[in-house]
Order: C-alpha cells, then structure tokens, then sequence
C-alpha cells in the first residue's frame, strides 16, 4: 500500500537519510525510534504535510511526488491522520472538529441528518458518548478525550489508511494502554492499513505485525516483534533496554 523509496529530507541538518520502506495492505505497521530521528517527518511525507527533497512516496502505486498532481489530493481524500496532540481546532466544538474529517465533496452531498448520524456513531466507536461531548469545546476535554476526538475526526471519513503520530504521548499509564486497545480495535474493524509512530515500544510490538525502527536518519531494523525483541543489533537493544526501563520507572511512579 505505502513504499518509501530512498526518501531525504533536511532542514537545519538532514533528518532522513535515504529511507526505504514498504507497508503493506492491511498492515498495521510500527515506527520507532530515539527522538528527533524523522519518524514524524517520515510519516508527514506519507500525504505532503512535509515535501521529500528527494526520493519518492508511492501510495497503492501511485507517486506522490513524481506523478500526476491530482495523486496526492486523491490519497488525502482516502487518509485519516491522528496528530500528535489532538490538534483539534480551539474555537469549534466537538461536532464541528469531527465533521472537519468528513472530505468536502462528500460533505456537500450529505445532509445535515446524515452528517450529525456520521459523527455521533463515529464518536461512540472511539468509547465517546455524544450527548456529554457533541457541544463542548476542546479547552473542556481531558486529555484522553481530547485525543479521542481526533481519532473519531480521522476515521470519520472512512479512510484506507490511518497514520497514527505519537497517539499517547502526554497521557498516563492507564489512559495509554485504552487508546492503544483502541487503535487495536479500530485498525481491525475497520480494515485500514496503519502506520504508527510511537514512543511506546511495548505497546507497538504488542499490536502490530511489523515493526521498523530510524536510527539517525536511516532505518536500523524491520521485521516482526519477536525478531525485534531479539535483534543482536547494539544500537537496537540499547534502544529496547532503556525503552523497557524507561516504562517501569513510569509505571513504579504512577502507582505511587
């Protein structure tokens, strides 16, 4: 479905390397990674939030960079993106955030009835209910509510494809481990091929098929969890030991 081909981007100093990558159709797939790395950056280059300086994306093998200009518009259309923190739009309510996901002609040829029933199911999918949410403004969410909501925006317009940027980040142990359950759920039901980039390694190898990890810039290692967890790699299992302490000092912390 998504093939990095020999992706470069720079900005003070380069950040990615020559990357080469593919995901395949119906994956759920993970980035990992030290931060600072380009995983963010890579996957923004999945829909053009960030321009490769060289190198190419190709999506259901079509190129975004190289190919027809319509491609990219087409590819967003069939997108949901979770940013890494909700980036919900402060002066809108909860419906007015949501129903944003919704892709404009489509959204021209639905009726109000059909928008509002779009929006209330897809909140109760990510463990929302309507009547407490619809009217409210992010400045009165939780955090973990806050990140719901930009789930239910993403997959509101039934997409392909679900890039996930740092999904947890900022929340706590027991709010974390919901929204990775429902990622989990949400990745199957609905049938997408997932992207996600994630400081949660744990998490990661738990729900995902594959995994991949930037190192510097260029890709150090893809494969499967369990080839992941024993990779002989020093640069890896540093990276997975202290990703392993890192998690306990949070959860002795938490439970304190």
């Amino acid at each position: 479905m998504i093939t990095y081909r020999a992706v470069h981007k720079a900005f003070d100093k380069p950040v990615l390397r020559g990357v080469t990558m593919t995901v395949e159709t119906g994956e759920m797939f993970a980035l990992f990674g030290p931060s600072g790395t380009g995983k963010s950056v890579l996957l923004k280059t999945t829909i053009g939030l960030v321009v490769p300086d060289r190198g190419d994306v190709e999506v259901d093998g079509v190129s975004m960079y190289h190919g027809p200009k319509r491609a990219l518009d087409a590819v967003r259309r069939k997108t949901g993106y979770v940013f890494q923190y909700a980036a919900l739009f402060d002066s809108l309510n909860v419906f007015d955030n949501v129903a944003m996901g919704i892709p404009e002609d489509e959204l021209a040829r639905l009726s109000k009835r059909d928008t509002a029933r779009r929006v209330w199911d897809v909140l109760e999918n990510v463990n929302l209910d309507p009547h407490e949410v619809l009217s409210k403004t992010p400045s009165e969410l939780s955090g973990g509510m806050k990140k719901r909501v930009g789930i239910a925006r993403a997959i509101v317009g039934r997409p392909e494809i679900l890039l996930w940027d740092e999904p947890t980040t900022g929340l706590d142990p027991i709010n974390t481990a919901a929204i990775e359950r429902l990622i989990h759920r949400l990745s199957e039901e609905l049938k997408v091929t997932s992207v996600l980039v994630t400081h949660d390694v744990e998490g990661g190898l738990q729900m995902c098929g594959r995994v991949a990890m930037l190192e510097g810039g260029f890709l150090r290692f893809v494969g499967t969890p369990s080839e992941f967890r024993s990779c002989s790699d020093p640069v890896v299992r540093a990276f997975v030991d202290r990703r392993a302490a890192e998690a306990a000092l949070d959860a002795m912390v938490e439970t304190r």
